[in-house]
C-alpha cells in the first residue's frame, strides 16, 4: 500500500516537472483571500490568453521544481500557492500583474521565464510588454517605417513633378545658386 502512495506521488511529481519544463514561463503566486467570484475570475482571464493555472500542493511543486534544477523556486513555496503556465513568455505575467493590481490578495511570488530565475519586480515587467504577436507586429512596424517613408517620398516627387512644381523650384534654386556663389568666389580671391 505505501509503494503505491509513493508512486502516486512520484507520478504527480514528473506530471508537474514535465509541464514546467514544456512551459515557456511559469508565475507563482499566493492566492490566500481570494473568494471563489475572483477566482472564477481569475482563471476565466488567464484561460483567455491560453495560460493554465494550477494549485499544486507545495511538496509536489518543490520536488518538480528541485528535479528541474531551480532550487531558488523551491524556497518561496510557503503558504497556499498556485503556478500559471503560459506558452507565451509574458501572458501569465502580464494577466496575473493586472489582476493583482485591483486584488491586492494576489501576490506575485517568483517565476521561471525561458529557463530563467526571476522575481517579483522583473515579473511587473513583463507585464508591461506586449504578446508575441504585438511585439512582432511592432517590430514589422519597424522594419516597414523607412520603406513606407521612401515610398511616400517619392510619391511626393511623382505629385510634385506632375503638377509643374518641381520644375519651378528648381529653375528658383538654379537661378539663385549662381547669383549666391559669385560674391563667395569674389571674397575668396
Amino acid at each position: 500500500m505505501n509503494k503505491e502512495i509513493l508512486a502516486q506521488k512520484e507520478a504527480k511529481v514528473n506530471a508537474l516537472a514535465e509541464k514546467m519544463e514544456a512551459a515557456s514561463s511559469i508565475v507563482l503566486v499566493e492566492y490566500r483571500g481570494l473568494n471563489v467570484a475572483e477566482a472564477t475570475e481569475l482563471r476565466r482571464n488567464l484561460r483567455a490568453e491560453d495560460v493554465d493555472f494550477e494549485v499544486c500542493k507545495n511538496a509536489v511543486s518543490r520536488r518538480a521544481a528541485e528535479k528541474l534544477g531551480y532550487d531558488d523556486f523551491s524556497k518561496t513555496l510557503v503558504g497556499p500557492n498556485a503556478l500559471a503556465f503560459g506558452k507565451d513568455p509574458v501572458a501569465p505575467a502580464r494577466v496575473l500583474a493586472k489582476f493583482a493590481k485591483d486584488h491586492e490578495n494576489l501576490v506575485l511570488k517568483t517565476g521561471i521565464v525561458d529557463g530563467k530565475m526571476v522575481d517579483e519586480d522583473v515579473i511587473k515587467q513583463l507585464s508591461s510588454l506586449p504578446n508575441k504577436e504585438g511585439m512582432l507586429a511592432r517590430f514589422a512596424s519597424t522594419l516597414n517605417a523607412p520603406v513606407i517613408k521612401f515610398a511616400m517620398t517619392v510619391k511626393a516627387l511623382a505629385e510634385a513633378k506632375e503638377n509643374g512644381t518641381v520644375k519651378e523650384a528648381a529653375a528658383e534654386e538654379a537661378s539663385a545658386t549662381p547669383a549666391e556663389e559669385a560674391p563667395a568666389e569674389a571674397a575668396a580671391e
